[in-house]
C-alpha cells in the first residue's frame, strides 16, 4: 500500500539532519518536465506523470527530489559548498506498486574533495537508516560509473559506442545486449531504398527534408520528440556504430571487468591486478577509488558490509562516479541509494562546475521494515 501520511518516524529523521548540518529545503510538487527528461534517463522518463500548463509547457509531478533541489540552489544563487535536506513526496509509476510515496534525503553541492564527500553521503546513509531502524544489520552494494567509464575508454571504442555503454551501465540486460553485439556486428535494417540512398550519398539536406515530409505525411511532426535533423543526426550514428565491433580479446577484458565482485576490504587490490593483467591504462581512475576506499574507512564506513561490483549501477542517467544501495542485511528492497553526479548542474544552467553526490531514503521501505 502506498503511504498518504507522513510516517512516524519523519521527526526523528529530521533531526538526524539537522544534526549533519543540512539546511532543509522543499520544491514545488509542479516541476518543468525538461529537465526530467533531459537528464534523468529513460528509466525515469517512463515512469513520471507528465501535464501541460495553459501555455503549453510540458510540466509533470515531482518525481524525485535531486534536479529540483539543483535547480533551486542555482535560481537562488547560492554559494558552495552547501548542504540540504528534504522530505516530501515523489510521484512516479514504481513496479513494486503505488504512485506516490515519502523520500528524504540530503544532497551534497560543492565539496571539492569528492572521496570525503562520497564517504560521508555512504556514512551519513548509514546513520539516518540506524536512527529509524536501531538494531537493524545493514548491508551496502557499491559500483563506480567513473571507473566503468575508463574501462570503457580504455578499449578503443568509438565515442558512440562509448556513451551506448554508459548509458546502459547498471541494467544488466541491456549491457548483455550491447556486449553481444559489439561481437556480431549487424547492418541497420528497416530503412526504405530511398532513405538507404541517401544515406549512402550522404546528403543531409535532402535526407532531412525526406524526414520532414514524411513526418508531415503521417501527422506524426506536431507531436515528435526528436526533430528531423536530430532523427538525421540519429541514423547516421546508427549506421557508424553498426559496422563497429570490439575483438575476442578485448571484449573478454569487458566481460572480466564486469565480473569483478569482492568486499570493499579488497577491492583496490583487486582493481589493479585486473588493470595490470588487462594492460589497460587505469591510473586516474584507480586512484580515485583507491582515495574513497580511504576515505570510507576514515568515515566509520565498516569496509567488509560494502560489496563492490563493478557492473552495479543506477538506472539513472545523471550519475558520473560513486553509486551505491543500501539494504537491511539478507534482504531486498532497497532503503536508501544515491550516488555522485558532478555534471548535472552545468546541465542545469549553473555558472560554474559545481561537484555534486547526494542518497535518498525510500520511507514506505523503511515503514515497512520497521513493522517487520
Amino acid at each position: 500500500m502506498p503511504m498518504t501520511d507522513m510516517p512516524d518516524f519523519a521527526g526523528d529523521l529530521l533531526e538526524e539532519f539537522a544534526a549533519r548540518r543540512t539546511a532543509r529545503v522543499d520544491t514545488p510538487i509542479i516541476q518543468p518536465a525538461e529537465p526530467f527528461l533531459d537528464i534523468a534517463g529513460e528509466d525515469l522518463r517512463r515512469r513520471i506523470f507528465l501535464t501541460e500548463s495553459e501555455r503549453g509547457e510540458s510540466l509533470c509531478l515531482r518525481p524525485e527530489f535531486t534536479i529540483p533541489v539543483c535547480r533551486r540552489h542555482i535560481d537562488n544563487h547560492i554559494g558552495t559548498p552547501k548542504r540540504y535536506a528534504y522530505l516530501g513526496q515523489v510521484f512516479r509509476q514504481r513496479r513494486e506498486g503505488g504512485n506516490e510515496f515519502y523520500q528524504a534525503g540530503i544532497e551534497d553541492l560543492g565539496d571539492k574533495d569528492a572521496a570525503s564527500a562520497d564517504a560521508r553521503a555512504v556514512a551519513d546513509a548509514l546513520a539516518c537508516l540506524e536512527k529509524i531502524m536501531p538494531g537493524t544489520a545493514f548491508s551496502v552494494t557499491m559500483g563506480d560509473q567513473a571507473v566503468f567509464e575508463a574501462v570503457v575508454a580504455a578499449l578503443g571504442l568509438p565515442a558512440g559506442w562509448q556513451k551506448r555503454l554508459i548509458r546502459a551501465f547498471g541494467q544488466t540486460e541491456q549491457l548483455e545486449a550491447m556486449i553481444a553485439r559489439l561481437a556480431k556486428p549487424a547492418p541497420v535494417a528497416g530503412l526504405d531504398d530511398h532513405l538507404e540512398s541517401l544515406l549512402a550519398a550522404g546528403d543531409d539536406a535532402a535526407l532531412t527534408a525526406h524526414i520532414e515530409a514524411e513526418m508531415e505525411r503521417t501527422g506524426y511532426l506536431t507531436n515528435a520528440s526528436r526533430s528531423p535533423a536530430e532523427i538525421v543526426r540519429r541514423l547516421k550514428e546508427k549506421r557508424l556504430l553498426a559496422g563497429a565491433s570490439l575483438d575476442a580479446e578485448k571484449l573478454a577484458v569487458l566481460k572480466e571487468f564486469l565480473s569483478l565482485n569482492v568486499s570493499l576490504r579488497y577491492a583496490p587490490g583487486v582493481l589493479a591486478d585486473f588493470a595490470k593483467a588487462a594492460n589497460l591504462p587505469l591510473n586516474a581512475a584507480i586512484t580515485g577509488f583507491d582515495a574513497r576506499v580511504a576515505a570510507f574507512a576514515n568515515a566509520g564506513v565498516p569496509l567488509g558490509e560494502v560489496t563492490w561490483r563493478a557492473a552495479f549501477g543506477r538506472p539513472l542517467d545523471y550519475y558520473t562516479g560513486l553509486v551505491f544501495e543500501v539494504t537491511a542485511r539478507g534482504g531486498h528492497d532497497v532503503l536508501a541509494g544515491g550516488g555522485r553526479y558532478d555534471r548535472m548542474l552545468t546541465l542545469l544552467g549553473a555558472e560554474s562546475h559545481i561537484p555534486a553526490v547526494g542518497f535518498s531514503l525510500w520511507l514506505d521501505r523503511i515503514e515497512k521494515g520497521r513493522a517487520s
